[in-house]
């Protein structure tokens, strides 16, 4: 168990049963009233980022999560597939776990997979990807990069929006954090 004044960014805790990651905290010491601390709390299944406010002292229980370098093989009957780069034992991860990641995960791609114990409680992607486009309308002549957008498919089934110059084939880096188009490989 740790308290609050235990608390640094990157600390792992367990709330409501799930597993939380502290992105940062701020302890505050009103004139009145007894003291407190903010944090902004990002679940490891989820991904989803949230505020939250502790009673200075509160205890909360902290988890020890492990980071390794895995590659990803392949997906089937709702487990994906990885293996240890350096001891080449191979894990199941539910896709639960793996969620909306998937639409950015590749054959062969390495990743972070995180665990509590021996049990993966995540799995972490390079903040940029280089996929290939699959599917996607032609591009109409005279085009440029400040014209608009329309939708493209990835190799991976992912459909983000691209500009008109795109097409099938080309090779793009997008981030994903934000599932967005930043630019075409060569």
């Amino acid at each position: 168990m740790a308290t609050t004044s235990d608390f640094r960014n990157g600390m792992t805790i367990v709330l409501d049963g799930e597993i939380w990651t502290i992105v940062e905290f701020l302890h505050v010491n009103p004139g009145k009233g007894s003291a407190f601390v903010r944090t902004k709390l990002k679940n490891l299944k989820t991904g989803r980022v949230i505020d939250r406010t502790f009673r200075s002292g509160e205890r909360v229980e902290d988890v020890r999560v492990e980071r390794k370098e895995m590659q990803y093989l392949y997906q089937s009957e709702g487990h994906y597939a990885f293996m240890d780069v350096e001891t080449y034992e191979q894990v199941m991860v539910d896709e639960e776990l793996v969620g909306d990641k998937k639409l950015f995960l590749k054959e062969g791609q390495t990743v972070g997979v995180l665990f509590s114990g021996d049990t993966p409680v995540g799995v972490e992607l390079p903040f940029f990807v280089e996929l290939a486009v699959v599917k996607t309308e032609p591009g109409v002549r005279g085009d440029t990069a400040s014209g608009g957008s329309k939708p493209a498919t990835l190799e991976t089934g992912a459909v983000i929006q691209v500009p008109l110059f795109i097409e099938e084939g080309d090779v793009l880096k997008v981030d994903t954090r934000t599932g967005e188009y930043i630019e075409r490989v060569r």
